[in-house]
């Protein structure tokens, strides 16, 4: 039933702005993932479930369908091998216009080193918020995968890892050698234990104060994987103990409605392993609370 009094999120993407306050852009990249993955689907199959949710957030009373948005479709990068992946994506991020927040939804987590490094031509001026479970600082001895886009960033890019903070590492999900890595590189991790003791919107507004005090601007990578693997069984690289939806919705918003955060990718959801779409509902979700974020700024 279309009921013009319960606008619905697929229309509000559809609306098609001339003038874009917001993007949203499909990255439908897999090649690059340790573990074979459709990854790639995801774009596609996200915004087909975006006719069930609705643009208000009813427990904040905010409507995000005044948002002007833009959706630029997907990128033709699905076939590109992992190394020229990264020259051409940083190249697609570069001819987009500019705006206040642009969403990019992946794909898997190979993307985020290439659209992290196109923000600007010095990343030293640049903070990174990581929602994620693992540390992706896998060496890069095999090349770019979705296992090491953080190390990537700070050995291939120059970014230096005091700009980094990660929120959800949690149990069984990393290396001793790897975390020692992260803690030489001098980047900030916020365990899942740490989340329950200070609350999320605590841990967002801890991150962003420190990134925003020195840099120019911040880049969020969400990996849905930081979820607890009930809440997202078409992640492969979700466990138990993750994140539940209510957290990771609630960081993903409070970092949206922060003028640093210019730029956030969704990415690791393979909707070929979800069941009844739940993954990708969960995905959907998180899109809108960074728009109704927005929204608020």
């Amino acid at each position: 039933m279309n009921d013009p009094q319960w606008p619905r999120a697929n229309v509000w993407l559809a609306s098609e702005s001339p003038e874009p306050e917001l993007l949203v852009v499909g990255v439908p990249s897999s090649r690059s993932s340790l573990t074979p993955s459709r990854a790639d689907l995801a774009p596609l199959e996200v915004r087909s479930r975006l006719d069930r949710f609705s643009t208000f957030h009813g427990e904040l009373d905010v409507d995000f369908s005044t948002v002007a948005v833009q959706d630029v479709g997907n990128w033709p990068v699905s076939e590109i091998d992992p190394v020229p992946l990264i020259g051409e994506v940083m190249r697609l991020a570069g001819d987009l216009p500019a705006v206040d927040l642009t969403l990019y939804v992946g794909g898997d987590n190979a993307i985020t080193r290439p659209l992290a490094a196109a923000e600007t031509d010095d990343l030293r001026k640049l903070g990174l918020i990581t929602f994620d479970a693992h540390h992706d600082a896998r060496s890069l001895e095999g090349g770019p995968s979705n296992g090491n886009p953080i190390r990537g960033l700070i050995e291939e890019h120059g970014l230096p890892g005091r700009n980094v903070v990660q929120i959800g590492i949690h149990s069984f999900s990393n290396s001793d050698a790897y975390h020692s890595y992260c803690e030489d590189a001098g980047i900030t991790t916020v365990t899942v234990e740490q989340v329950e003791k200070i609350g999320m919107r605590a841990a967002v507004d801890v991150a962003v104060s420190q990134l925003a005090s020195t840099c120019d601007s911040i880049y969020v990578d969400v990996d849905v994987d930081v979820l607890d693997r009930s809440f997202a069984p078409a992640c492969p690289g979700a466990r138990p103990g993750g994140l539940t939806v209510r957290q990771l919705s609630a960081g993903v918003l409070r970092a949206a409605a922060h003028h640093s955060v210019r730029a956030m990718d969704f990415v690791e959801v393979d909707p070929t392993l979800d069941v009844n779409e739940m993954t990708l509902d969960v995905m959907a979700h998180l899109l809108l609370s960074a728009a109704t974020g927005f929204a608020t700024r």
